[in-house]
């Protein structure tokens, strides 16, 4: 478990501009079954979660069409939230940071870690935003 004051800026980039943030396991079942669609994002303390996966979710919101509810969990600090919201990524493997599309809590997109780690902010911006241009209304 990581501090809380280390944490801290980590999580505002993410909710200063939106997200709600799950830190229990029945917040995650809530922000799933919701109609329509949830990105999650899975944030990290790594290097690429700064570098590329905040900034990519966050470039990824300048889009016309973008999901209707977004929400994360923090690796590493929530970890009953984060449990349960990688329970509905499966079959893929659990990784951090990622991010991940439910349309009507179907997962319908992934970005796992491999997807993120070495790539710009920016591909990782139109990829999400390819996804929500098929998926979201």
């Amino acid at each position: 478990m990581y501090p809380a004051e280390l944490v801290k800026p980590m999580r505002e980039d993410l909710t200063s501009i939106g997200f709600d943030e799950l830190q229990t396991a029945a917040a995650v079942e809530a922000a799933i079954a919701k109609e329509g669609t949830t990105l999650v994002v899975v944030n990290s303390v790594c290097g690429c979660a700064a570098a590329n996966a905040r900034p990519g979710a966050k470039a990824s919101l300048a889009n016309e069409k973008k999901p209707d509810h977004l929400v994360t969990v923090f690796a590493g600090v929530d970890k009953e939230a984060t449990d349960k919201a990688r329970g509905f990524m499966v079959p893929f493997p659990p990784s951090s940071p990622s991010m991940a599309l439910f349309k009507n809590g179907e997962l319908v997109h992934m970005l796992e870690r491999h997807h993120i780690e070495g790539r710009p902010a920016d591909m990782i911006a139109e990829n999400l935003k390819d996804a929500y241009n098929e998926y979201c209304s």
